[in-house]
């Protein structure tokens, strides 16, 4: 069994980073279109990079939660079957890889990497940036910025996602809104290819009603007991 699993903010909410468009949500207490777009980059970069600087702290810090341990054993399970799972995230954490799971695709970049503007190059970043911070590959100033995908730029891997999707068993949305495309498409395109298609969300997302069915509650209950039940069919 093949499986593809789409998670979103929701997947790490237990663990204390908060979600963007669920009530008391980031985009609540800031305007995305002032820390989240290029155009706001260029006009305020101090006040960009301040607001991602807030967020790298709070995920340095952060733990898995038992939503992400069971991924990681959906992993394992289903390689040990001859299956594999295609691990897709919207989030810009690296809670995934911390829980254990090995092979992860980050659509929207990662915030504790940093992306020279210049030329290019990306590194690790744990610590903050700042319009002073120098590019280790062409020791300039003034390009890094936070290797995340903005609204108005592409997602990352699209083809890569789409040869996953063609290719997949079953299609797990797990802690998502609904409300960002491309990803809020990806349940309607696994169902136009005959792909059985799940929901786990601690409420009805925005696009529930086009998954074959779905289970509500908090993540650290309902992803364990789904796992479970589907590795025992696997």
């Amino acid at each position: 069994m093949k499986v593809f699993v789409l998670t979103g903010a929701g997947v790490s909410a237990e663990s204390g980073l908060g979600t963007f468009r669920d009530k008391g949500g980031l985009w609540d207490e800031f305007d995305p279109m002032e820390l989240a777009t290029p155009e706001a980059f260029e006009r305020d970069p101090a006040r960009v990079h301040a607001f991602y600087n807030m967020r790298r702290s709070a995920m340095v810090d952060a733990l898995p939660n038992a939503a992400h341990a069971a991924l990681v054993r959906l992993e394992a399970g289903l390689e040990a079957k001859g299956g594999e799972i295609f691990l897709c995230t919207q989030n810009i954490d690296n809670l995934h890889e911390k829980a254990g799971s090995r092979h992860v695709h980050h659509m929207h970049g990662e915030l504790l990497v940093a992306r020279c503007g210049w030329c290019r190059r990306r590194e690790v970043c744990t610590v903050g940036l700042s319009e002073e911070t120098i590019c280790e590959g062409c020791l300039r100033t003034g390009g890094m910025r936070p290797d995340v995908v903005w609204f108005g730029e592409m997602p990352i891997g699209l083809d890569t996602i789409a040869d996953a999707l063609r290719d997949a068993d079953l299609f797990v949305a797990i802690g998502t809104s609904g409300a960002v495309y491309p990803a809020a498409g990806y349940v309607a395109e696994a169902r136009a290819l005959g792909i059985p298609t799940v929901e786990l969300n601690l409420e009805p997302s925005d696009v529930a009603r086009v998954f074959d069915s779905g289970r509500y509650g908090p993540a650290t209950e309902v992803i364990p007991a789904f796992v479970e039940e589907l590795l025992a069919r696997a």
